[in-house]
């Protein structure tokens, strides 16, 4: 089994699918988890590869978000497409990032994913409220590669 079938079980990824879907309530912005096992990219270069991969470009107001874990490099990055990056202040996601890396440093993966997801839907509510007619551009699942 590879460390990316370890990294979460079953139940603690529906539990992230859960927090996707709770955070989407306040916004129309969009999350997304990828995991993968290895890179040889910075975090930050490999997210950005696995944003347009996704197509997570493509949402309506550009307000995408992607929570990037590699799991044998230890490495993380959360990132914003173009619609938030414009909207926010530089550090919008310093507090989200320390608050996934913080739990992650102590083995609790499904938690820091969590608590970041939601953390990030209550930021991203601010700029981008949910909108009465809202739809789900991206899917809610964790993909992998």
């Amino acid at each position: 089994m590879s460390k990316t079938e370890d990294f979460l079980s079953k139940a603690e990824e529906q539990e992230i699918v859960l927090a996707i879907v709770e955070a989407e309530k306040n916004t129309s912005g969009e999350i997304r988890v990828h995991i993968e096992e290895h890179t040889e990219k910075s975090p930050l270069d490999r997210a950005q590869e696995v944003f347009f991969e996704l197509k997570m470009d493509e949402t309506q107001d550009r307000n995408g978000v992607l929570f990037y874990v590699c799991v044998s490099d230890k490495k993380f990055a959360i990132i914003g497409d173009k619609g938030i990056n414009e909207a926010v202040e530089s550090d919008f996601w310093d507090c989200t990032k320390d608050i996934v890396i913080a739990n992650f440093k102590e083995g609790n993966f499904k938690k820091g994913l969590v608590e970041g997801i939601l953390r990030a839907g209550e930021r991203l509510k601010k700029y981008f409220p949910y909108q009465s007619d809202d739809t789900n551009e991206l899917s809610n699942e964790i993909s992998r590669s």
